[in-house]
C-alpha cells in the first residue's frame, strides 16, 4: 500500500491493517518502513479527527468520574466546592463551577483546569438567553 490521503472507511481499514503489519517489526523511524509507518499513522489520525471526533466531556461528569476512580463520596469532596450544599448543587447541575472551585478541584483531584472551565452542555442548551432591550431615543428636529 502506498500512503495517500484516506478518503473513505475502506481506505481507513486498509491503512490500519498496514500499520498493524508494520508495527510487528517495530521499524526504526530512519528506515523506509519506519517512515511509511509514521506517515500512515498521521493520515489515519487526520481521517479519524474528521470522521470520529471526540466530544469534550462535561465538567460535572469529569468530577464524578474522578470521584468514582478515587473511591470518594460527595462529603469527601465538599471542601473543594466550599461546603456540602454547594457540592450537591454543582454535582446535580444546579450551580455552575466557580473559578475558586476549579482551582481547588485541579489542585486536590488533579482534574485539568481547562476541562473544568467549559460550560456544561446541559446548562448551555437549556439556559434561556436574556437580551437587554436598548432604549431607543429619538431626536426630533424642529
Amino acid at each position: 500500500m502506498k500512503p495517500r490521503i484516506i478518503k473513505n472507511q475502506e481506505e481507513h481499514e486498509e491503512a490500519l491493517e498496514r500499520i498493524d503489519f508494520l508495527m510487528e517489526d517495530d521499524p526504526s523511524l530512519d528506515t523506509d518502513d519506519g517512515r511509511e509507518l509514521e506517515l500512515l499513522v498521521m493520515l489515519v489520525e487526520q481521517y479519524e479527527d474528521v470522521h470520529y471526533p471526540i466530544d469534550t466531556p462535561d465538567p460535572v461528569e469529569l468530577i464524578k468520574f474522578r470521584m468514582e476512580q478515587s473511591g470518594l463520596r460527595q462529603v469527601d469532596v465538599a471542601e473543594y466546592f466550599g461546603g456540602r450544599s454547594k457540592a450537591s448543587e454543582v454535582l446535580s447541575g444546579k450551580r455552575p463551577l466557580t473559578l475558586r472551585m476549579i482551582r481547588k478541584l485541579n489542585e486536590g483531584l488533579g482534574i485539568p483546569a481547562d476541562s473544568l472551565i467549559q460550560e456544561s452542555p446541559s446548562k448551555s442548551s437549556n439556559s434561556p438567553r436574556r437580551r437587554r432591550s436598548k432604549k431607543r431615543t429619538s431626536t426630533v428636529s424642529a
